[in-house]
């Protein structure tokens, strides 16, 4: 079942399960920076030990230093977290290599804006490569992607808004979402603004499941 979610249900969801913004914020101890590994060949930041594997690929304007509150966070709850300083397609399919190689063998990949789109481009070209996708503001509509879930997260007035619709609709699977928030931020920028706590809280409860 596709799924079209405004800001208001989403945080009604979160009070009905006993969440609030304060208490739902996983703890990071103040250690958010991520320790500086080789992912091949190129450089990538990694957090967290767990048993779940998860990938990050930043915007265009962004770096893998830029999603370290949001590392520390998915790593905090049970998750190996790699941020890939090359966002093409290979480098995010090394770190998936890496985790995978690691023994763990679901890997989820979490993008941003142009790092979104390197996802749903490898994705379409290995559809049986992750877990799952998480995509904030994919900039492109593209064909084959498998039948993983997919959380898609953007704002309701950015120009790409519909992009994510309509990847959920034209995609296979019974578990595409889309989260539409209030106002135009794009992509990580999301994270700047007083979305920033919905955001995370809907990507944490997607990775968690």
């Amino acid at each position: 079942m596709k799924a079209l979610l405004a800001l208001p249900l989403l945080l009604l969801a979160l009070v009905v399960t006993g969440c609030s913004d304060e208490d739902n914020t996983p703890s990071t101890d103040g250690n958010t920076n991520g320790t500086e590994i080789e992912v091949g060949g190129g450089d990538a930041l990694q957090w967290g030990d767990g048993g779940y594997g998860v990938v990050l690929a930043h915007g265009a304007v962004f770096d893998a230093a830029s999603w370290e509150r949001q590392a520390a966070a998915i790593a905090d709850q049970g998750a190996t977290v790699i941020a890939v300083e090359d966002i093409a397609p290979e480098s995010i399919a090394a770190a998936v290599a890496k985790l995978q190689n690691d023994g763990h063998a679901d890997v989820a990949l979490v993008g941003g804006s142009a790092g979104a789109d390197a996802i749903v481009q490898l994705a379409s070209q290995q559809p049986d490569l992750s877990d799952q996708l998480v995509l904030l503001s994919p900039n492109r509509v593209v064909d084959g992607l498998g039948g993983e879930p997919k959380l898609f997260i953007a704002s309701e007035d950015e120009p790409v808004a519909n992009v994510s619709q309509q990847l959920a609709d034209s995609s296979p699977g019974d578990d595409n979402v889309v989260i539409l928030l209030p106002g135009s931020a794009h992509g990580q920028n999301i994270f700047a603004g007083e979305n920033a706590d919905a955001a995370l809280d809907a990507i944490l409860q997607r990775l968690a499941n």
